[in-house]
């Protein structure tokens, strides 16, 4: 396989004033995730509130919706990381953009003519999903192909920096696009945000070699061809390498146990909030953007710490040190007892921002350019599938227990969670390796 590499900086040259921004096709690409991410955050309001406002539809209904984007990962999430090793990372990407941005526009449009059904917001829903799959799986595997390997934690940083900020912007753009305009016309303010993103990956002028056989990777990373699998064989030997990894395992363990926690309490929360913590509905919309101003923190941190403590001691202080403050959140209550659930909202996610940046950048650099597109696709999925489970544990339980107990069980079980990254040897390392043979010496 002829894989283009990121450029290195060469020995001893500074770096741009601006960093990675000086670099055109980082720049094209970063604007493009911003307004996508900003699109969907806007869409992650509108469509529960379309099948609501406009459908009738009641709380099965929405939590059907909400599984049907997550679903995907559940049976596409090995096959995809195959699939998308054997095209050109850009070009999933392009082709991911148009059909979300077509899909999505299809409910306005529907609404207009007034054809539109729930079932029809389940299919947009659950194919969204799956076209979220393959982008993720391809995105993972591209920005080392822009960005120099020691570029990454600031390229992951400054991603997931924006992704924060989009956050925070999108949805309150949300409630005012749908009281000003209606819910449907928030679908069509995403569907335009992706076709943003496809022209600045048009834009781009690096390009990237690949492999059509998707052959297996020798002990140099390349591909053999004439040891070539089929998907199911390519996608197992994937899974086999992340198992085998101390790294890798207990990383992905990590994220799926966290995932499920943070889900767990994150979808009872404005019930919580409203019910048990006396917060009046008009300022649960705030509260919540309280932690994504956190993953901008957390975002912002990445670089400098990582720089001045190393990668992995970085990463054991800020997973010890900061995880437990989700508890605050368990005891928020009327007034000045806000102030704890916003403390722990923020810190909690500027912790798990911060971890997403340097786990990221850790696989983009550890893993073989012949493996990184399936391994990363397999920790997704993962990581994923942990989602939609914590999402009805935590229902379940606040029913059981009540929600304020949940709170307590669910923010209790992240701060757990931070002690699963030190079952490798992240524990006695300063810097995390840069690639499988260093970290085997």
């Amino acid at each position: 396989m002829s894989a283009v590499q990121a450029p290195e900086r060469a020995p001893g040259t500074a770096r741009p004033r601006w960093g990675l921004f000086a670099r055109r096709d980082f720049r094209l690409l970063w604007a493009g995730e911003t307004v996508s991410r900003l699109g969907s955050n806007i869409t992650s309001v509108a469509l529960p509130l379309v099948a609501v406002l406009v459908l009738d539809a009641g709380p099965l209904a929405t939590g059907a919706l909400t599984a049907a984007v997550w679903l995907p990962w559940l049976v596409f999430g090995l096959p995809a990381g195959v699939w998308v090793g054997r095209a050109p990372r850009r070009t999933v990407m392009i082709a991911c953009n148009l059909a979300s941005a077509a899909l999505l526009a299809s409910v306005p449009v529907a609404g207009w003519f007034g054809v539109l059904t729930l079932a029809q917001l389940l299919v947009v829903a659950l194919s969204t999903g799956i076209s979220s799959v393959f982008f993720d799986a391809a995105f993972e595997a591209y920005l080392p192909e822009l960005v120099a390997p020691e570029d990454l934690i600031e390229g992951n940083a400054k991603l997931q920096g924006s992704a924060s900020a989009a956050a925070v912007a999108g949805r309150g753009l949300a409630g005012l696009t749908v009281q000003v305009l209606g819910a449907t016309t928030g679908l069509l303010a995403d569907a335009v945000s992706f076709l943003v993103a496809t022209a600045t990956l048009l834009r781009i002028r690096a390009r990237s070699g690949l492999d059509p056989a998707g052959g297996r990777p020798g002990a140099d990373g390349t591909l053999d061809k004439a040891r070539a699998d089929g998907t199911l064989g390519q996608a197992r030997e994937g899974l086999a390498f992340l198992l085998r990894d101390p790294y890798l395992r207990s990383f992905t363990l990590y994220g799926a146990a966290a995932n499920f926690a943070l889900t767990g309490y994150q979808s009872i929360t404005a019930l919580f909030l409203i019910r048990d913590a006396g917060v009046a509905p008009g300022w649960v919309g705030g509260l919540a953007s309280a932690g994504a101003v956190g993953g901008v923190l957390g975002a912002l941190a990445a670089r400098p710490l990582c720089r001045r403590l190393g990668t992995a001691r970085a990463l054991r202080i800020v997973l010890i040190a900061l995880s437990p403050f989700g508890m605050l959140m368990a005891l928020a209550g009327p007034g000045p007892g806000m102030l704890l659930y916003v403390l722990g909202a923020l810190v909690v996610v500027a912790a798990v921002v911060f971890c997403n940046v340097v786990l990221n950048s850790f696989r983009q650099s550890y893993l073989p350019p012949a493996l990184l597109s399936r391994v990363a696709a397999t920790s997704m999925c993962a990581n994923h599938a942990t989602i939609p489970l914590g999402a009805l544990a935590g229902g379940a339980l606040g029913a059981v227990v009540g929600l304020r107990a949940t709170m307590w069980v669910m923010t209790g079980l992240l701060a757990l969670c931070a002690v699963l990254p030190l079952l490798s040897p992240l524990r006695t390392v300063r810097e995390l390796p840069t690639g499988a043979a260093e970290a085997a010496r």
